[in-house]
């Protein structure tokens, strides 16, 4: 295991999950493209960071005793510009635990889901489909054992109802194809290799378009 994940598990331990801004660290290790972040613990520190990802920028909160950020009011999207930030961070800064807020440079595009947990008889499996809030209503999601190879994946991506979404229509260019299948690939052979570590990770969303396949938010659970 590479030393910069076993610094993030280890400090994760007491929380049982790993913060966002470290999450995205992780992923990062295993080759996996991510939004440009900022993780801010002052409003000088995120005046300074939002600045840098250039407005609008989406605000989160970073705190161990919230998992679901949205449920509290802890996601802000399309904050556009310094007054705008101060004014979340003055807000968000009361929730509990909070220990920063993440800055994310805004993205667009497809919005997919991609997954990983662990059966008790089947070892690490692997999800896949369109996400946001699309995966709860609709369902579309595709399941493979990991590691997955690039031509599981492709077929994966093929068997999902929602296909002609990632491939065009009507005039709408497809995602790159490519780039998803890549991402899923490293993201599986990632969640196979911290399978004894990990309980569950989320990657949603993530934002595919023609130009590249990217992870805007992730959720990584450990086991007890």
């Amino acid at each position: 295991m590479k030393k910069k994940v076993r610094t993030i598990l280890d400090a994760s331990r007491t929380a049982g999950w790993v913060l966002e801004p470290l999450a995205k660290e992780l992923l990062g290790a295993y080759g996996l493209s991510t939004t440009r972040f900022r993780w801010a613990k002052t409003i000088d520190e995120a005046v300074k960071g939002a600045n840098e990802l250039g407005y609008p920028v989406v605000a989160k909160i970073v705190s161990p005793d919230i998992v679901h950020k949205s449920d509290v009011g802890g996601v802000v999207v399309g904050v556009d510009g310094d007054e705008a930030l101060r004014k979340v961070f003055g807000r968000i800064s009361k929730l509990q635990g909070f220990e920063g807020i993440l800055l994310d440079e805004t993205v667009r595009g497809l919005e997919f889901i991609v997954g990983a947990k662990e059966d008790p008889q089947f070892g690490t499996v692997v999800l896949m489909g369109l996400g946001g809030t699309s995966v709860e209503i609709y369902g579309d999601v595709a399941l493979r054992m990991a590691p997955v190879s690039p031509e599981t994946a492709r077929e994966a991506l093929r068997s999902l109802q929602g296909r002609k979404l990632l491939e065009g229509y009507r005039g709408k260019k497809g995602v790159n194809l490519d780039g998803l299948v890549d991402l899923v690939v490293r993201f599986s052979k990632a969640a196979y290799a911290l399978h004894d570590e990990i309980d569950s990770i989320d990657l949603n969303p993530v934002f595919c378009d023609a130009e590249r396949a990217v992870v805007a938010d992730a959720r990584i659970l450990l086991k007890k």
